[in-house]
C-alpha cells in the first residue's frame, strides 16, 4: 500500500487535535485562557491508525514562542477550533488520560490554595533560608542511617553464621553419636539446645547494647545541628538575640573558669564515657562478657596499640575507634598536666606560692633604703642563728631577687623570701605569694610555706619615692588595710612617712600599733647637729646601727631599790643612759636624776653590744672627784650656709633657730627665685615671727656652677649643709652626683682664698695625700669650716670617705637603721624622738678638759661619775688622732692619762 495519498481522492476532514496536547501549566508565561473544548463524539472511528496523518498528530506540543500572543487568534484557527457538532462528539484517547487527570488535579490545587502573602522587601522567608540545611540535615541522617543498617545487618550476618556453626556443631554430634554408638547422654544434648535457645536474647541484647552506642555517639551532633537550626530560625525572627550555641558556650566558659576543676572533671567524665561507649560497641560486635568488653575498652583507652589482636570487620573497627578516642584522651590529659605544672612553675616563678612562717619580719614595698634595711635585720638575727625576712612589693619577684643579689653584704643565716603583691589589697597581706630565696652563708636553700601577716613579729612599710603627700596617704591605706586583718596583729607596725605633718593621722588611724619615723625630718635635724658638732655623723652611725652597740631595754629585778648613780657603774660591758618608769605608763626617761630610786617593775636602757651581752656586776672600786671648774661652753653666733632647697626647709630653719646663738645668719643658696621663697616657706608653716636667733639671708644661684659659688663667702662660713635639691631628689643617683660637685666647688674654692693655706701643708698627717695635691688642698680647707652633705646612695659613702673632705651624712642608710631598730624594739622609738626633738635631751661631743685636771689619770667609770655633776652621761670617747669615736668601752676599770684634745660623747639636756 503507497504511503502517498492519491491526489484524485478526496482530503479527509479536518480533525481537533487540541485535546491531544495537555493545557500550558499557569505558571509559563504563555499560559492564557483556552476555550472550553467539546469531546469527539463517540461514533468517531479511526479506519487508518497508522496513516501519515496520525504520524503527523503525534508531534510535540508547540513552543510558547511558536504560539501566537495576539488576543485573538486568526481565521484559520477560529475555524479549527470551533467546536464539532453534538451530533459528532470526540473520542478521547486512553494513552493520555494520565496527562488530562495531572492537568485537572493542578487546576482543582490551584483553585483550592489561599493566596500567599508576598515576602517583605529586602528579606527572604525562613523557609527559604533554611531549606538547604534541612537537606544537609536529612541527607547526613540519611547517610547515618544507611550506615547504622549496613552496620547492623553485618552483624545480623555475623550472628546468623555464627548460629549457623553452632547448629552445625550440634548437628555433628547426634550424628557422630548416631555412628559410632557412643554413649553420649541425650541430657548434653538437651543442654546444647538450651544453650543454643538462651543465645538467641542475648545476641539480641548485643544488638541492643550497639544500637545504644551509636545512639549516644551520635546524639551530640544531632543536638548541635538542632540547636543551629533553632538558632538561625529565631535569628530570621528577630536579629539581635543571642544565638543558642553563643549562651551555651558562654555558660561553658563560666563553669570552667570559676571551678578549678572543671577541666579534670570534664576529662574524667569524658574518659568514663568513652570506656562505656567502647565497651558497649565491643559487647555487641564480640562473644565476651559485658565486664570482659569493659575492662577491654579501657585497656584500648590507656594504650591504643591493644587494638592490633582484634579479629574481624566489627571488633577491628570498634577497637580502632576507640583507641582513637582514647589518643585524644591522652592528648588533652597530658595538654593539662602540663599547663598545671607550668601555672604551677609560672606561679613558684612569678611569686604567688603561699607560705607559711612565725615570728618574722615583714617588709612591704620597696625603696633604696631596703638594702641596709636588709643588712642590719640580718645582722640582728645573727645572734639567733638566722631569721626569717619577707619582702612584699608590687615588682616582679624575679628581679627583687635579682637586686637583692647584687647587694653587696651577708645576710648571716638569714632567708629573704620575696614575692608579687599589693601592700593595699588584704588577700596579699593575709596569705603573701612568693617563692623562697634563701641568702645563706654557705649557700644553702630551703623550702618555706605559708605566711600570714598576723603571725609577723614587725611589720615595716616603706616609703615610695616621689611625692611626699602621695607616699604618706599609700602609707595610711597600708595601714588601714593591716588593721583590718581579722585575725589580728602579733607584733607592731613600723611606718616610714615623708613629711611630719601626716603623722598624726597615721597614729590616730593605727593607733597603738604604730611606731611613726619621719625619715625627711630625722634627717634633717641630724644634718643639723651634725653641722654644729663635727664627728656627731659617725656617731651616730655607730648607734643606729647593729654592727656595733645600740640601745637596749631590758628589766634587771636585783636593781631594785638602787639608785640610778650606781645604777650607772653596774655593767661592765654596757653603759646606762636612762630609765623605763612603770609606775609612769611605761614612759621614757634618758639622764633621770642621781637619787631616782629603781622600782618594781622598771627597765634600764642601756647602750650595749648585744642584748645578751650585758649582765649587773657587783660595784666597782671608785674614787669620786670634783670638776676641775665650773665651765660653761659659751654660745657665739654662727653663719651657716644652705645650699639646696629641700622639701621641709622650714623646719630645719625653726630647730636651726633654737640651737643657734642669738646674732646668727642662716644663708640660703639656691635656685628658687626669691620672690617665691617667703610664699613657699610661709605655706610650709613657718612663722618669721619666731625666729629670734637666726637672720635670713637669699642668695639665687646654681650651686653647681662655680662662678655662682664664687659670688658667695665660702671662706667665712661655720657650717655649710649641702642639701638633696627637691628638683632631684627622687633620683638618689643624681641627687649625689649633684651635692658631691657642690662639695667639690666649694672646697676647691676654700683651698684658693685660705691665706693660710702654705702653713698648713707642714702638718698634713701623714698616710694622706700629698701636698700638692688638689684633695690634699681641699683636706686642709676642711679644718677651717664644716661641710655636711646630704648622701642618699650608699656607694657615694666611698667616695666621701677616701677624700675626708667633708663630714657626711648617710641619709637613707640612717633611716635603714633607725627603722631596723624600732622594728626590733618599738620602745627604741620613744628613745630616738626624745634624741631628735628639739627639747630635752640630745648626744653632745664634749672637750675633755670640762671633766679632767692637767695629769691626771682616770678610768672610764669615774669620767662617768665625773660627768654626773654636770648632768650628762659619759658613752664614749674619741682619742686624739682616731678617726672614729669608741662608744661603749670595752676596758671600764683601767686607769689612763687623758690628753686635753680628748673628746668624750656625752648625753645631756639642750642648752
Amino acid at each position: 500500500m503507497p504511503l502517498d495519498p492519491d491526489p484524485s481522492s478526496p482530503p479527509p476532514p479536518a480533525q481537533h487535535r487540541d485535546w491531544f496536547f495537555p493545557p500550558a501549566p499557569p505558571f509559563l508565561p504563555s499560559s492564557r485562557a483556552r476555550t472550553p473544548r467539546t469531546p469527539f463524539p463517540s461514533t468517531y472511528r479511526s479506519s487508518k491508525p497508522y496513516s501519515v496523518y496520525s504520524l503527523a498528530d503525534r508531534r510535540p506540543p508547540p513552543t510558547p514562542r511558536s504560539r501566537s500572543r495576539s488576543p485573538h487568534p486568526p481565521p484559520e484557527q477560529q475555524q479549527q477550533q470551533t467546536p464539532p457538532p453534538p451530533s459528532a462528539p470526540r473520542r478521547r484517547d486512553p494513552r493520555y488520560a494520565g496527562v488530562r487527570r495531572d492537568d485537572a488535579r493542578t487546576a482543582a490545587l490551584e483553585k483550592a490554595a489561599p493566596p500567599t502573602a508576598a515576602p517583605a522587601h529586602g528579606r527572604k522567608p525562613a523557609a527559604s533560608a533554611i531549606t538547604p540545611r534541612c537537606s544537609g540535615m536529612l541527607s547526613a541522617a540519611v547517610i547515618l542511617l544507611c550506615l547504622a543498617s549496613l552496620l547492623r545487618r553485618n552483624f545480623s550476618l555475623h550472628d546468623q553464621v555464627y548460629h549457623l556453626q553452632e547448629q552445625l556443631t550440634v548437628a555433628t554430634a547426634k550424628l557422630q553419636s548416631c555412628i559410632v554408638g557412643s554413649s553420649l547422654d541425650m541430657t548434653d544434648i538437651d543442654f546444647l539446645y538450651q544453650d543454643d535457645s538462651i543465645t538467641m536474647p542475648n545476641r539480641s541484647l548485643k544488638n541492643f547494647s550497639l544500637l545504644i552506642s551509636l545512639s549516644v555517639l551520635y546524639a551530640p551532633l544531632v543536638i548541635l545541628k538542632y540547636i543551629d537550626l533553632v538558632s538561625k530560625i529565631r535569628r530570621s525572627r528577630d536579629p539581635e538575640e543571642v544565638p543558642i550555641n553563643k549562651r551555651f558556650a558562654y555558660r561553658v566558659d563560666i563553669f570552667l573558669s570559676l571551678h578549678p576543676y572543671a577541666k579534670p572533671l570534664v576529662l574524667l567524665v569524658a574518659t568514663l564515657l568513652l570506656i562505656a561507649l567502647g565497651g558497649l560497641a565491643l559487647y555487641g560486635v564480640t562473644d565476651d562478657s559485658l565486664t570482659d568488653c569493659l575492662w577491654l575498652s579501657w585497656t584500648f583507652v590507656a594504650d591504643s596499640g591493644n587494638h592490633a589482636n582484634a579479629v574481624g570487620f566489627g571488633p577491628k573497627l570498634v577497637s580502632v575507634s576507640i583507641s582513637i578516642g582514647g589518643m585524644l584522651v591522652f592528648a588533652m590529659m597530658l595538654g593539662l598536666v602540663t599547663d598545671s605544672i607550668s601555672e604551677k612553675f609560672d606561679s613558684l616563678r612569678k611569686g604567688r606560692s603561699e607560705v607559711i612562717e612565725q615570728s618574722h619580719t615583714l617588709i612591704l614595698g620597696w625603696s633604696d633604703k631596703l638594702g641596709s634595711l636588709l643588712n642590719q635585720i640580718a645582722i640582728a638575727n645573727e645572734s639567733l642563728g638566722g631569721g626569717t625576712i619577707v619582702v612584699m612589693a608590687e615588682r616582679d619577684k624575679e628581679e627583687m631577687e635579682a637586686d637583692i643579689a647584687k647587694m653587696e653584704f651577708d645576710l648571716k643565716g638569714t632567708a629573704v623570701i620575696c614575692r608579687s603583691g599589693s601592700p593595699l589589697i588584704l588577700a596579699d597581706l593575709k596569705k603573701h605569694f612568693a617563692s623562697v630565696y634563701m641568702c645563706l652563708f654557705p649557700t644553702k636553700y630551703t623550702f618555706m610555706h605559708k605566711v600570714s601577716v598576723s603571725k609577723a613579729r614587725a611589720i615595716v612599710v616603706l616609703a615610695e619615692e616621689g611625692n611626699a603627700d602621695q607616699s604618706d596617704a599609700r602609707a595610711l591605706r597600708t595601714v588601714l588595710s593591716l588593721t583590718g586583718v581579722k585575725e589580728g596583729l602579733r607584733g607592731h607596725i613600723v611606718v616610714e612617712l615623708s613629711d611630719l605633718d601626716n603623722e598624726v593621722l597615721v597614729k590616730l588611724v593605727g593607733g597603738d600599733l604604730v611606731e611613726t619615723v619621719v625619715a625627711h625630718d630625722v634627717i634633717g635635724r641630724l644634718m643639723i647637729q651634725c653641722a654644729r658638732q663635727p664627728g656627731l655623723a659617725q656617731i651616730w652611725e655607730d648607734i643606729l646601727g647593729f654592727e656595733n652597740c645600740e640601745f637596749y631595754i631590758k628589766r634587771w629585778p636585783k636593781l631594785d631599790g638602787m639608785r640610778f648613780e650606781d645604777v650607772l657603774i653596774s655593767f661592765p660591758d654596757a653603759v646606762p643612759c636612762g630609765i623605763k618608769v612603770a609606775s609612769y605608763r611605761g614612759k621614757i626617761i634618758l639622764n633621770p636624776d642621781d637619787c631616782y630610786v629603781l622600782q618594781e617593775g622598771d627597765e634600764v636602757i642601756v647602750i650595749a653590744e648585744d642584748d645578751d651581752t650585758y649582765a649587773p656586776a657587783p660595784l666597782p672600786k671608785v674614787r669620786r672627784g670634783y670638776l676641775p671648774k665650773d665651765f660653761v661652753v659659751p654660745k657665739s653666733p654662727e653663719r651657716i650656709l644652705f645650699c639646696g632647697w629641700r622639701r621641709d626647709i622650714e623646719d630645719m630653719i625653726m630647730v636651726l633657730d633654737a640651737f643657734l646663738a642669738p646674732g646668727s645668719e642662716l644663708w640660703m643658696f639656691n635656685d628658687v627665685p626669691e620672690v617665691d621663697r617667703e610664699r613657699k616657706l610661709i605655706d610650709g608653716g613657718l612663722d618669721f615671727s619666731r625666729l629670734d636667733n637666726i637672720t635670713l639671708v637669699h642668695r639665687e644661684g646654681n650651686a653647681v656652677i662655680r662662678r655662682h659659688l664664687e659670688s658667695l663667702p665660702l671662706e667665712s662660713f661655720d657650717s655649710i649643709l649641702i642639701l638633696a635639691d627637691e628638683s632631684v631628689e627622687d633620683s638618689a643617683i643624681q641627687a649625689d652626683s649633684r651635692s658631691l660637685a657642690t662639695l667639690l666647688l666649694i672646697r676647691d674654692i676654700q683651698a684658693k682664698r685660705l691665706p693660710y693655706r702654705e702653713a698648713m701643708v707642714s702638718h698634713v698627717p701623714r698616710g694622706t695625700f700629698s701636698e700638692g695635691s688638689w684633695i690634699g688642698e681641699m683636706q686642709q680647707a676642711s679644718d677651717k669650716s664644716v661641710i655636711i652633705s646630704e648622701i642618699l646612695d650608699p656607694r657615694t659613702k666611698n667616695l666621701l670617705t677616701m677624700s675626708k673632705i667633708s663630714d657626711y651624712v648617710l641619709s637613707n642608710e640612717l633611716v635603714s637603721m633607725a627603722l631596723a631598730m624600732v622594728a626590733e624594739d618599738r620602745q627604741i622609738n620613744d628613745v630616738l624622738e626624745e634624741l631628735f626633738a628639739e627639747q630635752g635631751n640630745e648626744m653632745q661631743i664634749r672637750p675633755s678638759d670640762l671633766y679632767l685636771r692637767d695629769e691626771e689619770e682616770l678610768n672610764f667609770f669615774e669620767v662617768i661619775l665625773r660627768a654626773r655633776q654636770r648632768k650628762e652621761i659619759v658613752i664614749g670617747y674619741r682619742l686624739e688622732g682616731a678617726e672614729r669615736a669608741i662608744i661603749n668601752p670595752i676596758d671600764k676599770v683601767s686607769r689612763r692619762r687623758w690628753s686635753p684634745k680628748d673628746v668624750f660623747v656625752v648625753i645631756s639636756e639642750k642648752e
